[in-house]
């Protein structure tokens, strides 16, 4: 039998920031799609059947279960947006030293958690909720 030669896999690759950046970065998009398309269905039915509907979609919403799914998927909405940035601006050209793709890869990560803090400080704070 020849020898062949094997494939780079995970226990050659050093981990660093650009990988959990790249998994991340589908994690958010599948949960954005496996988890938000279903909520937004719920959200748009509720809209259209009546007060009743909406209420109901909007009590479910509001407690702690609803709380986690919308937090989660106001982090997976900022986390895909600023991770596609980085990819963007990696397909133009740019960002490929490895001092500067680390540094994006943190920041992408980094500010998709900032942002998801501002955004839900913003709505807690309209809803007197501070």
């Amino acid at each position: 039998m020849a020898e062949r030669p094997l494939s780079p896999h995970l226990q050659i690759w050093k981990w660093g920031p650009h990988m959990l950046t790249s998994i991340l970065h589908r994690v958010s998009g599948d949960g954005m799609a496996l988890v938000g398309l279903p909520v937004l269905l719920w959200w748009l039915g509720a809209l259209a059947s009546g007060p009743q509907a909406y209420e109901t979609f909007a009590s479910v919403a509001t407690s702690p279960i609803g709380y986690i799914v919308l937090v989660g998927l106001t982090w997976a909405f900022f986390n895909h947006v600023c991770s596609g940035l980085r990819h963007f601006v990696l397909d133009i050209g740019a960002g490929y030293e490895l001092d500067t793709n680390r540094t994006w890869a943190i920041a992408a990560n980094v500010l998709g958690v900032v942002l998801t803090i501002a955004f839900w400080a913003v709505v807690l704070a309209k809803q007197g909720a501070f």
